[in-house]
């Protein structure tokens, strides 16, 4: 009797373990899973769509490389499942694009060499491109923690910045308006 009631505590002890992994395991949502890319932590909950919405005086490209309406494929690490993506040109514009490290408003650790940043998201940029150590504040709202962060510029490139639609190369549900992918992330389909 003694021998049955012992067996039966270790079957449900293993029974108890087995099931509270296998609970803690499936109830792990897509958005703690991080990466790193390009020396930054990213939460895939993240990589939402955002708005067609543009800063204010930001100029549209007057002969982008890549035009509106174009299907290209992404050679950008952004994201997981950026790279090798196809994507569709949703706007194209000219301006200065900055890689910046920053800490995020919503606390968390510091998000180290972001790509990308726009000088018409940064509070009272002045007409002049920043230089690499000007501290600024954000006003992009790219991902969560970004808007009104204090950041550091670490470069820049004038260049044609480009919102665009694409399909994850991981699957699930297309990525809409992602800010920004610059001219050399992107090749032609």
């Amino acid at each position: 009797m003694k021998i049955e009631k012992f067996a039966t505590s270790i079957l449900m002890l293993l029974f108890v373990l087995i099931l509270s992994a296998w609970t803690s395991s499936s109830n792990t949502n897509s958005s703690d899973i991080s990466m790193n890319t390009d020396y930054k932590i990213i939460k895939m909950g993240d990589m939402h769509s955002g708005t067609a919405e543009v800063p204010k005086g930001l100029k549209e490209a007057k002969n982008p490389t890549f035009k509106v309406g174009s299907s290209v494929v992404v050679k950008a690490h952004h994201m997981k499942g950026m790279y090798g993506a196809k994507a569709t040109i949703v706007g194209a514009y000219d301006t200065t694009a900055y890689v910046v490290t920053y800490t995020p408003t919503t606390g968390g650790p510091i998000v180290k060499n972001h790509k990308w940043v726009i000088h018409e998201e940064i509070k009272n940029a002045g007409p002049k491109t920043l230089k690499p150590g000007t501290v600024v504040i954000l006003e992009a709202n790219h991902m969560e923690g970004m808007m009104g962060a204090k950041a550091t510029i670490n470069s820049a490139v004038h260049t044609t910045v480009y919102m665009i639609d694409y399909f994850p190369t991981t699957g699930g549900p297309i990525v809409k308006n992602h800010k920004w992918v610059i001219e050399s992330e992107l090749s032609a389909n």
